[in-house]
């Protein structure tokens, strides 16, 4: 079969079309064969190794998120039968309840081969069944982008209708988030550095939109937003540079989901406004199969639809990564088997 894989060495330049034997299913295993996957910003991480011995050995199939047709199951199987679509999720190991580092560490695209192949062999478990009225490419955004917006705004929280929430960006987490919390019924502000994005995710749903090059201190924009009130949940993307201004407009006892790094990752912001204000700063990494399900469920009845921003082919995975990392992308970049 046909992959894309890291060899020899750490770097971009080493990410090579290889040849690999057609895998088969052992017992408790599915056979996939793949029909696209999605980027993520990890997906630029990987290539050099950026989370140590936890990036995982070389040769390695890159990028987590996919969806697949079930081809062939082993012995004892239960959760798929032939002809279904699935996505895999991206922690094999994180099933229901509390993470754990064994639970965090199992994630395709490193330390475990991703799913840049036109097969994989995974365990049952470690796959979910894709929405019914999603195309090939749309499914392949799920198990990162969206599952980590779901459990930021759902897992973690209990938004409801009135609920006040501040997107940051209109990549793909970010959208996502936005879709999530307008079927909560949640006002949705989004600040992004581009007119013509933000005028896009207003027709995606967004409430109210702030241009931070133009309003640096976007902080004081949003008190006319929430009436001085401040922000139920702010989805952090930014990190480093936003982190400080995030503070200063989450209400009292609100949520702070730290998702991104994008601005940098060094903490610099006034810490004493989270014990006066007792906000709850709250680290998010994807989730688990439980949240993915219920998720899906959630999609389904609702026929959302991801924004997908463009879809290269398979060969073009290093095309398709310049352009998520040149930043132009609105929603998910993707890529077509």
């Amino acid at each position: 079969m046909k992959v894309f894989q890291l060899q020899d060495d750490w770097s971009f330049d080493n990410l090579k079309l290889a040849e690999r034997p057609d895998p088969r299913p052992g017992p408790g295993q599915v056979l996939l064969r793949m029909r696209a996957a999605s980027l993520n910003y990890r997906d630029l991480v990987v290539p050099l190794r950026g989370y140590g011995s936890f990036t995982g050995t070389l040769p390695l199939i890159p990028v987590s998120d996919g969806v697949g047709d079930v081809l062939e199951v082993g012995a004892g199987v239960t959760r798929a039968k032939a002809g279904d679509r699935v996505c895999p999720i991206f922690s094999q190991g994180w099933i229901t309840g509390e993470p754990t580092l064994e639970r965090m560490t199992q994630t395709l695209g490193g330390p475990v081969d991703g799913v840049m192949a036109e097969y994989r062999v995974l365990p049952e478990a470690g796959i979910v069944q894709a929405p019914a009225h999603l195309t090939d490419v749309q499914a392949a955004t799920l198990p990162c982008a969206a599952l980590t917006a779901w459990s930021a705004l759902v897992t973690h929280d209990r938004l409801g209708p009135g609920s006040k929430v501040l997107v940051q960006g209109t990549g793909g987490v970010a959208l996502f988030a936005l879709q999530f919390a307008k079927l909560l019924g949640a006002h949705v502000t989004v600040i992004s550095s581009s007119d013509d994005k933000i005028a896009r995710a207003r027709a995606i749903g967004a409430d109210a939109a702030i241009n931070y090059l133009k309003v640096p201190e976007w902080y004081k924009a949003t008190r006319e937003i929430t009436g001085g009130r401040g922000y139920d949940h702010i989805v952090e993307l930014g990190g480093e540079k936003t982190l400080a201004q995030s503070l200063r407009c989450i209400r009292p006892a609100g949520t702070l989901s730290m998702i991104g790094v994008l601005s940098g990752g060094t903490l610099s912001a006034p810490l004493g406004l989270v014990v006066t204000r007792q906000v709850r700063l709250q680290g998010v990494t994807v989730g688990h199969r439980d949240g993915f399900e219920a998720m899906n469920r959630a999609i389904g009845q609702h026929r959302l639809v991801p924004a997908v921003d463009r879809v290269f082919a398979f060969e073009e995975l290093k095309a398709a990564m310049a352009h998520l990392k040149s930043g132009a992308h609105l929603g998910k970049v993707c890529l077509q088997f």
